[in-house]
């Protein structure tokens, strides 16, 4: 015996006490999707048998209850359930919670509840309550349904129960299966000729029936049509649009959601009471010249279309007037009514029509949201969400959006085919792509990226961004780009060092990287150059210029004769790439100065006159002997810091003294080379010539065998490098760390100070928390690619500033800086 339920739903056990609920629920539904009003009994009292305890109880349940529909999990309760009052607070719950409330019917005879209980010690209550949840539960049944249960089972015997077998079902707008490719298109009301003229310009093929009358339209390829819905009302033929809409549907070429005007076409139909206006009159009138026949078929057609749809794995939502991300995907009488009314406020405007409220200005989801109803000059982004009502039917054009194109098709209206009861709304100013809006970067923000999906910017990130953006970075049209911060390899237990090969070899090995790329990594300040036959920049890593004035516009001149066969090779007039600009003291100066050198002048100053005050003492006879060799460590460890930092500082006079290391070609003019490898990159730029250039050692590594990595970095370390950074060879990351870096022991006094290696301080350091930072990395890697993606796809400023900002918006997150 199947038991057919919806895939997201509230199901409610109902039966006596000993009907077998908890074994049915057991039987057939995980442990957590159960909740057992024992179990909360026993939560609250610690008796699963304390009646007293049962409000409590319940308040409990129906909070869990609530968290879990909220999450989009199946939730089962078993509790006897016989009694309305109860089922009713569950059936709110159900619709708080926009899912459909099921009820499963154990209706066990008294017999056999009352033989299972004897054979239970803790129901030790008379046959009496058990004879009185049958009567109650027998009242019931009949009222299930009424009471908005929109599926009962009853199970009637022992057999029955036994032999059940629940089967779960999509709910009718979950179509998460159809990817597409398609075509959104927008409200038609009754506009057939330009309908026709739109999907023969989309690529589709009309069929007509014997009398010339477009019943389908071939798809080119594989894709699909879909309609947001108000396919009838106002135009001059309502019935043709059907005619070619129902037979594309049936046909498997076409989806379409119910609009408004659908709805009250269909009660009009049926002979309810409803007011004819706003175009549903010429439907009504065009509709009397149709067959009996066919006119049953359109309201059969109309009357079963669905209020939403969500579509290729959940990324696209088409309902008729848009869809909150809450709703997508739930099935309740508020989910419906938003999809085919939108939001408005209750009130009027001065011509009769409802004043609606902008959800699309509030909408974060990653989903994309397609939608019509309200009228618009021009079909634009809002947030992910895009409204495709142009008005065809007042003289406008009927849109159409191809998706996963993100294509705009439009075709004009043969005439103004309806007076609109409100005056066309003027056309929006068209925006420039190079003009940037505070809105574009402000707020909570989910952008979308093709390597992690959607990365979520916090408003209070955002405004610290702004800071520094609006203040202290370049111009927006030359920042294409942030480098993203980079993690370091696990923590080592070795016990004389922080940071080891062994773990980043290990790690890649784990996710599957048979090769990887160690390349030295160089003690500067990272630098991304934008290098144009015309103009240009080198700037920071927070979007900050390097050199001002002269000097930076030499620095660009003698970069930008070096690339000259690169922009030949690459058929290009900019280039744009990763590197690392040295000295360090070239950019850091200041902070070196008051950082690093104070620390280092003031422990120089000091240790050294300490350690000869105790060595008198102890020529004395003063025991200080462990004094002593704690204060010798601490002025060696501060000498070993001073040319720790020391090592990566020398004299620079204007440029001469500067080097740059290119080590990644980030994009170029219509292209962008994320895809290639590391060891191409590296050759790549390594043609650049001059004496401003350094190359970026490096060295391939298998890790099955990575000792030579390790003895690579041992060399590079021990000679006073400061360490290397390890990549996946191929480059694509996808979900594995773009890079991580292993820094050597004698550099990370820099980070950590002088006596960090001492062994107290480095066993606290192992304890150093490294996933936020690891996070951070994944998620301003997508962000980066994602811009270069949309600037090689020619997309507008804004879009490519949109990813860049949020880069530099994470970089606010509290994460310690020494990583």
């Amino acid at each position: 015996m199947e038991l057919k339920i919806p895939d997201l739903c509230m199901v409610v056990l109902v039966g006596a006490s000993g009907s077998g609920k908890s074994t049915f629920a057991r039987k057939h539904f995980l442990p957590t999707q159960v909740l057992s009003s024992d179990y909360f009994r026993g939560l609250v009292s610690d008796d699963e048998n304390d009646q007293s305890a049962s409000a409590a109880a319940f308040d409990v349940l129906h909070y869990v209850a609530a968290k879990r529909l909220e999450a989009g999990k199946v939730t089962v309760v078993d509790a006897t359930n016989v009694q309305a009052p109860d089922r009713a607070k569950l059936i709110e719950v159900a619709k708080k919670a926009n899912v459909l409330p099921v009820a499963i019917v154990l209706d066990t005879p008294t017999d056999v509840c009352l033989k299972r209980n004897a054979q239970r010690p803790d129901r030790d209550f008379g046959a009496h309550v058990v004879k009185r949840h049958r009567a109650a539960l027998r009242r019931s049944l009949k009222f299930l349904g009424k009471e908005g249960f929109r599926r009962v089972h009853v199970l009637r015997s022992e057999s029955e129960v036994d032999s059940s077998v629940i089967v779960y079902e999509r709910l009718l707008n979950d179509l998460r299966h159809e990817t597409g490719p398609f075509d959104v298109i927008g409200d038609v009301h009754g506009c057939r000729a330009e309908l026709e003229q739109l999907l023969v310009e989309l690529g589709y093929e009309i069929q007509r029936d014997d009398e010339g009358r477009a019943v389908d339209a071939l798809p080119p390829g594989n894709r699909k049509a879909v309609f947001v819905g108000d396919l009838v009302d106002r135009g001059p033929d309502t019935p043709g649009v059907l005619r070619l809409v129902m037979g594309m549907v049936a046909a498997g070429h076409a989806l379409s959601v119910r609009g408004n005007h659908e709805e009250k076409l269909v009660r009009a139909l049926r002979g309810h009471k409803v007011t004819v206006r706003h175009g549903l009159e010429k439907s009504l009138e065009q509709l009397a010249h149709e067959t009996p026949e066919f006119r049953r078929a359109a309201e059969k057609f109309c009357d079963g279309l669905i209020a939403h749809y969500v579509l290729d794995g959940g990324n696209l939502v088409v309902a008729h007037a848009g869809l909150p991300e809450r709703y997508h995907g739930r099935a309740s009488a508020k989910v419906r009514s938003f999809a085919l009314y939108g939001d408005t406020t209750g009130e009027v405007d001065e011509y009769g029509l409802p004043v609606r409220l902008p959800w699309a200005n509030d909408y974060r989801g990653a989903a994309m949201v397609l939608y019509g109803h309200v009228l618009v000059p021009e079909a634009e982004w809002i947030n992910n969400t895009m409204c495709l009502e142009t008005g065809v039917v007042f003289g406008g054009k009927l849109t159409a959006l191809r998706y996963p194109e993100k294509e705009l098709v439009a075709v004009k209206a043969h005439q103004t085919w309806y007076e609109n009861d409100r005056p066309f709304p003027a056309p929006v100013a068209e925006r420039a792509p190079d003009v940037l809006s505070l809105t574009d970067v402000t707020g909570l923000r989910r952008i979308d990226t093709s390597v992690m999906g959607a990365v979520t910017i916090r408003a209070e990130q955002s405004a610290s961004a702004l800071e520094v953006m609006s203040r202290f970075a370049i111009d927006p049209h030359d920042l294409l780009y942030l480098p993203p911060t980079m993690a370091p390899c696990a923590t080592s237990a070795r016990d004389d060092v922080l940071e080891h090969p062994d773990e980043a070899f290990a790690e890649y090995r784990a996710t599957g990287v048979a090769q990887v790329i160690c390349e030295e990594k160089h003690m500067g300040s990272r630098a991304v150059l934008l290098v144009r036959k015309e103009g240009g920049a080198i700037y920071t890593r927070t979007g900050r210029a390097f050199f001002d004035g002269e000097l930076g516009e030499s620095l660009l001149s003698r970069v930008r004769a070096a690339c000259s066969g690169l922009f030949d090779e690459f058929s290009t007039d900019w280039l744009l790439i990763d590197a690392e600009l040295m000295p360090w003291n070239a950019k850091a100066s200041g902070l070196i100065r008051e950082q690093y050198a104070a620390v280092g002048a003031a422990a120089a100053g000091v240790l050294p006159v300490a350690v000869e005050v105790l060595e008198t003492a102890a020529a004395r006879g003063v025991d200080v002997s462990e004094l002593l060799a704690r204060t010798a460590q601490r002025a060696s460890n501060a000498a070993a810091y001073r040319q720790a930092y020391e090592r990566y500082c020398w004299p620079v006079e204007g440029l001469d003294g500067v080097r740059i290391a290119p080590f990644q070609l980030l994009a170029a003019e219509g292209q962008t080379f994320h895809d290639r490898s590391h060891l191409w990159h590296l050759e790549t730029l390594g043609r650049l010539e001059g004496p401003l250039f350094q190359q970026t050692r490096h060295l391939v590594v298998d890790t099955a065998d990575p000792a030579a990595g390790v003895r690579w970095w041992e060399e590079l370390t021990e000679a006073g490098g400061e360490g290397m950074v390890v990549k996946p060879l191929a480059n694509s990351a996808g979900r594995v760390q773009p890079g991580v870096k292993v820094r050597g022991r004698e550099y990370l006094r820099i980070i950590y100070g002088p006596d960090y290696t001492s062994p107290e301080n480095l066993e606290r350091l192992r304890k150093r928390a490294l996933g936020r930072k690891r996070g951070l990395a994944l998620r301003e890697y997508a962000l980066g690619v994602e811009a270069l993606e949309r600037v090689a796809r020619g997309e507008p400023l804004w879009r490519v500033h949109e990813c860049v900002f949020g880069v530099l918006a994470l970089e606010s997150e509290p994460v310690d800086p020494r990583l």
